[in-house]
């Protein structure tokens, strides 16, 4: 008897080292077990679902919500969970826009895959969702994340105190935006 092989979810859209492909909830065991592994990496910045119930609750919101698209950062090579990337937000009419959130896991951590990973999102919100306009809240103690979005070609808009309820606080967040017009991260460039 031939060994039975699950086949892996397709990719909405692919790079070089990953893809990305919607939430769904048989994700639920590996998006967790990655949440709790990555703890250390988060705090305080994060706090992606870490148990079941949490991650239905999050996932069906992601899948159910027109407002909300969610992405799952798959390594290529394996495709095990390596991160996420939703748009959450989207205000459409004259506004075409989105709140993008973010995070990769510790085992990918630093690898250039969360670069790899916003450029996807970028063409593909700017190309078949028919955004116009993409906006990144991060605290400004964030580095890594401020990395990112500079790296993905934001610019900053503003700063504005307590913004968010992060980690039992109104949390200052920098304010960084990309339109559709402005040059975009090619897919696969520069990692880190």
């Amino acid at each position: 008897m031939l060994d039975r092989v699950t086949p892996r979810p397709p990719y909405l859209t692919e790079g070089p080292r990953v893809g990305l492909r919607p939430f769904r909830y048989e994700d639920a065991d590996e998006f967790t077990a990655r949440a709790r592994e990555s703890e250390d990496l988060h705090r305080p910045w994060l706090f992606p679902p870490a148990t079941s119930a949490a991650y239905t609750a999050y996932a069906r919101a992601l899948i159910e919500d027109p407002a909300r698209c969610g992405y799952l950062v798959c390594e290529r090579d394996g495709g095990g969970i390596a991160g996420f990337v939703n748009i959450n937000n989207i205000v459409r009419a004259s506004f075409q826009c989105g709140a993008l959130g973010y995070g990769a896991f510790a085992h990918a951590a630093g690898r250039g895959l969360m670069s790899e990973a916003l450029a996807l999102v970028l063409h593909h919100a700017f190309g078949p969702l028919g955004l116009h306009r993409l906006e990144a809240n991060v605290q400004p103690g964030n580095a890594s994340s401020l990395a990112l979005v500079r790296r993905a070609g934001f610019r900053k808009e503003g700063y504005s105190p307590a913004m968010l309820h992060v980690d039992g606080a109104w949390r200052d967040h920098e304010r960084w935006a990309i339109t559709a017009e402005m040059p975009l991260p090619p897919v696969g460039g520069p990692g880190r």
